[in-house]
């Protein structure tokens, strides 16, 4: 597939809906990150659950140093066409899966020592263990993202902790960020060191996860790279690892969609050919505002319309927005920043057709990776 993707040379020919993911975007988001591993004599891995788009990993790969899977497949994934170290963690492994997890892991993280004391007869010896910790410092604002919002599955509490278990262990992973900058990072960090300090003189690594927004405008680079050389200084011996999601795709393409019709009631509606219920959840699970190019809030331009999916879901509304022009059958809606979390999390809801995925290159030719059709949405079903 790699070698025969079809390409086109202007914007207007892109199928409808597609992801459209700008290459030059997507290598200087890298460049930063790899400055961050230099600098920092740190790991940084890439976060399939937030960009698993593999028609770019021979880039990404080029910047840094491996995958983080969330379970079977998407340690396949990482090691068919990433390559590097795969770091595996899931909330529970399965009995019928762990072996194979285990032949093509380097770090398998168990979310308990229930799971660790269940399979380290399988594992210990042939793959790092570690097991993830909740610091129970919560500073994200969403419990619906929040790995350390209160009664959380993720991880085990100092409380739970059980020391029986150290001879198995090479590394300690925690995750308690969501799109956070470097403050959040370091009250975190003080808590987990807090809670479980007493115990990295007898580990090989400690994995800071994910949630990172490395590559945000305002974040505090320097601050982060001063942080972890001040952890390294004072743990030598531990190994650091950090895998962003969200860092990786940010502000790295769109989403481009068509509008289908034009109607009336009581407003203006739009009804375009992508859905957020099946193209883009989180702008009903979070929620949270897609950013439309050329475009307000609504009643800030001329023409304000609310914009729908084309899915028979009553709630299938992406938002109001206004325009200057009024929106007309057959035009473009282009809406931001769509790579991270989007792809990801697509559904063939309602038979919806998912979105075409489009590389952009550096010379505005533009390469179809993958169109998708009705054999995408059957094989889901039986």
């Amino acid at each position: 597939m790699k070698n025969n993707f079809e390409v086109i040379d202007s914007f207007d020919k892109l199928p409808s809906p597609s992801f459209v993911c700008e290459e030059k975007l997507l290598e200087n988001n890298l460049k930063l990150l790899k400055r961050v591993q230099d600098e920092a004599d740190i790991s940084i891995l890439l976060a399939l659950k937030g960009f698993a788009m593999h028609s770019t990993f021979d880039l990404c790969k080029k910047y840094l140093k491996g995958c983080c899977a969330s379970g079977l497949h998407e340690a396949i994934l990482a090691k068919e066409e990433f390559g590097g170290e795969v770091h595996t963690y899931s909330p529970g492994f399965k009995d019928e899966e762990i072996d194979e997890i285990i032949s093509i892991s380097n770090h398998l993280v168990f979310n308990s020592f229930n799971q660790l004391k269940r399979f380290k007869d399988k594992a210990y010896g042939k793959v790092s263990l570690g097991v993830r910790l909740n610091p129970e410092y919560s500073s994200v604002e969403v419990d619906l993202y929040n790995p350390c919002a209160p009664f959380s599955r993720m991880g085990t509490t100092k409380a739970n902790f059980d020391e029986t278990m150290l001879e198995y262990l090479d590394g300690f992973h925690f995750h308690a960020l969501c799109e956070q900058n470097v403050d959040a990072l370091e009250g975190a960090l003080n808590a987990f060191e807090k809670n479980f300090s007493q115990y990295f003189d007898k580990l090989k690594w400690v994995n800071f996860g994910g949630g990172h927004h490395i590559t945000r405008a305002d974040y505090d680079v320097e601050g982060l790279i001063k942080l972890l050389k001040d952890f390294k200084a004072r743990y030598p011996h531990l190994k650091v690892y950090m895998e962003p999601g969200e860092a990786i795709g940010w502000q790295t393409g769109y989403l481009v969609a068509t509008v289908l019709d034009v109607i009336e009631n009581g407003m203006s509606l739009a009804i375009l050919d992508t859905s957020a219920e099946a193209h883009m959840p989180d702008t009903l699970a979070m929620p949270y505002r897609a950013e439309i190019r050329n475009s307000g809030v609504a009643g800030e331009k001329k023409y304000t319309y609310r914009l729908g999916g084309n899915t028979c879901l009553s709630g299938d509304i992406i938002g109001d927005y206004s325009f200057d022009e009024p929106l007309e059958v057959g035009d473009k809606i282009i809406l931001e920043d769509m790579i991270h979390y989007t792809m990801v999390k697509t559904t063939t809801f309602n038979g919806i057709k998912l979105p075409s995925i489009v590389i952009k290159k550096d010379n505005d030719c533009y390469q179809i990776v993958k169109n998708f059709g009705y054999n995408d949405y059957k094989m889901r079903l039986s």
